[in-house]
């Protein structure tokens, strides 16, 4: 099999496209249905052997293809599984290429998580294809051709979130180390770039909740910064930011992306959030107490009227405290489509009016993070 090339007659009972010989360089195609195999599998027959199958047939492909190119839906929750089932097989090819029709940068950053070498978001485009496929070098970030690839922070981090989701979602491992080290590369940027950077970055290529988990943990990481913090308190604030929200990946993106209010079924549905990811988090090794702790307490307040345990007062720790702050004040400033982006100045006025909520001193000192950092 490892020279074939496709006959484009129509998908074989078990989900395959049934192959001939040929000495081509052999391209790999995996895709969620029979229409969108056989379009991928045609375009490319003129130039490669191609051989494919659906990613609800079973894996049948043993030899090594040179390039992988993979078009489903990332928003499907099963095509997700799919993928990852087959993940072993896909590691092993040079080029993996995810067509990604919904352009968003979540499903961008969801592909760079399920092993992706290069993504080509939007329509198919033939020609961009057939050059990553017949180039030696995978084209860089941002060239003519429309196609992106993770070489910078803010890349890094969303993969690393969408991985973190997609092992919550499908029950799988978390790649503990993996997601602190993002947090280090943003611990990075912000150190040489600043805040501003980041935030305006961060708003302009990624939405929803992946634009929030990496709000706030550049927010944390300068708040940390312009507290002094040592370099071990500095790690354990990014990494309770980078895991804070990871229950989240329990919730329905209708109940998630919603615009206007949630009813109360609704709310408390997301308030169920905290307690999923510590539940998610407590079963591997690697995360301390303190960052369990942060991940469950990040919505109380210290009056007592946070949940989902009502603490108050002297039980909710320091990094409780910087990360609750800073939370609120990146929800208060993310864009979304239903609402625009909230000026820092008005964000940090809503903070210091939570008077009892939170703790006054961390408050004060948050304002040069807020307005002038």
């Amino acid at each position: 099999m490892q020279n074939a090339r496709t006959i484009t007659s129509p998908v074989n009972g078990d989900g395959g496209i049934r192959t001939a010989r040929s000495a081509r360089p052999f391209v790999h195609v995996l895709a969620d249905s029979s229409d969108k195999l056989s379009y991928v599998c045609a375009a490319l027959e003129r130039h490669f052997a191609v051989a494919g199958e659906r990613l609800d047939a079973g894996a049948r492909l043993s030899h090594v293809p040179s390039a992988i190119v993979i078009r489903a839906e990332l928003r499907d929750v099963d095509n997700i599984a799919a993928i990852k089932q087959r993940s072993a097989g896909l590691a092993k090819a040079a080029k993996r290429i995810f067509l990604v029709e919904h352009a968003s940068h979540g499903c961008i950053s969801q592909a760079y998580a399920l092993g992706a070498t290069l993504v080509l978001p939007g329509p198919i485009n033939k020609a961009a294809l057939l050059a990553a496929l017949a180039d030696p070098a995978v084209p860089a970030s941002g060239s003519s051709d429309g196609s992106q690839q993770p070489d910078n922070a803010v890349d890094t981090a969303a993969t690393a979130i969408a991985s973190m989701f997609t092992s919550v979602t499908l029950d799988q491992p978390l790649d503990v180390v993996g997601t602190r080290e993002a947090g280090r590369q943003i611990a990075d940027r912000i150190t040489q770039h600043g805040l501003s950077e980041w935030l305006t970055t961060v708003r302009r290529h990624h939405e929803g909740t992946y634009q929030h988990c990496l709000l706030v943990t550049g927010i944390t990481i300068d708040f940390g910064l312009s507290l002094g913090v040592g370099q071990v308190d500095l790690e354990r604030l990014y990494t309770a930011a980078m895991f804070h929200d990871i229950g989240k990946a329990r919730i329905p993106l209708a109940i998630l992306d919603k615009p206007g209010r949630l009813d109360p079924e609704e709310r408390a549905m997301i308030e169920t959030h905290p307690a999923a990811g510590y539940d998610f988090l407590k079963e591997h090794a690697g995360i301390s107490p303190e960052i369990l702790d942060a991940v469950r307490h990040h919505h109380e307040y210290l009056d007592g009227s946070g949940y989902p345990d009502a603490l108050a007062g002297g039980s909710i720790n320091d990094i409780v405290r910087i990360l609750t702050i800073s939370d609120i004040f990146a929800a208060l400033i993310e864009h979304r489509h239903y609402k625009p982006t909230m000026p820092r100045t008005d964000a940090y006025n809503i903070l210091c009016g939570m008077a009892g909520k939170l703790e006054k001193a961390l408050v004060t000192s948050f304002k040069q993070v807020a307005l002038a950092r």
